[in-house]
């Protein structure tokens, strides 16, 4: 009989545990995942900077940028 009750006891238990190691693996592989796939960090860009590119990509005219640009050097 004591066998009978360690095995129970062990028996309702043991998905419990099997489910925590199971958490714990996922939770280190995607640790793993994300510091792999970590990039370096981008320096903040300036204003100037910014506005370059927006006209570069065609999101404002010259005119719209030479406006911007006195007011972001003045």
């Amino acid at each position: 009989m004591h066998g009978l009750n360690g095995m129970s006891w062990g028996m309702g238990f043991g998905w419990l545990i099997g489910l925590i190691i199971l958490i714990i693996l996922i939770w280190l592989i995607v640790k793993a995942v994300n510091n792999g796939s970590t990039s370096a960090p981008q320096q903040s860009k300036s204003a100037l900077e910014i506005l370059k590119e927006r006209y570069a990509k065609g999101e404002i005219d010259k005119e719209e940028f030479e406006t911007k640009k006195r007011a972001i050097l003045s």
